[in-house]
């Protein structure tokens, strides 16, 4: 051991203490990225590669926060778009021809049959005219993703895009879209 060897400055053990106290070991900050064929059949067919990197995951506290704003507002979509967007980002998701655009949500768990269901949510991108105009879009102000990976990480899923959250009179949380169908989200496998 070298005892004549200098102490690292200060600024060197306060960042490497933050470091050690901000991320955690458990796994969360884990980064995966995945990409899969968009097929989206509203107003005529079409079709994209869409890409996405999750770069956490959410915590129990993010998501039983946007579950009580959900389940104890009987119109919750203002209070939880405002909730939504003040997280920080859990990753982002683009397509060839856009920029990228924040996740704000990310979860994972468990399938019965083997695998993993991910869900994901943010705001969607809406146009200056969209918001100037206040049509009736706005009110639909969601994007929900929704995959089933198998254990080799490949799979499908749904892509909501244009939607309202609720709660519905008999308890369940409903996810209504603007008058389209879900875009199907096809061939999704994990990047290595």
């Amino acid at each position: 051991m070298n005892l004549k060897a200098p102490l690292p400055s200060l600024a060197v053990a306060a960042a490497a203490i933050a470091t050690l106290l901000i991320v955690p070991v458990s796994g969360q900050n884990v980064k995966e990225s995945f990409t899969g064929f968009a097929i989206n059949l509203n107003a005529g067919p079409r079709t994209t590669t869409l890409d996405f990197t999750i770069e956490r995951w959410s915590t129990d506290a993010e998501r039983n926060q946007l579950l009580s704003i959900i389940t104890e507002n009987k119109n919750p979509t203002d209070q939880l778009l405002r909730t939504l967007q003040r997280m920080p980002s859990v990753g982002h998701i683009r397509t060839p021809e856009t920029l990228a655009w924040d996740l704000r949500y990310a979860h994972q768990s468990k399938l019965d049959e083997g695998g993993r269901r991910i869900v994901l949510a943010t705001d969607r991108p809406m146009g200056f005219r969209e918001v100037a105009n206040q049509t009736r879009t706005v009110d639909y102000p969601f994007t929900i993703i929704e995959i089933r990976l198998n254990d080799n990480d490949e799979g499908e899923g749904k892509i909501l895009a244009g939607t309202k959250i609720f709660v519905d009179k008999n308890k369940n949380v409903v996810l209504e879209n603007y008058g389209q169908q879900p875009v199907r989200f096809n061939q999704i496998r994990k990047q290595r």
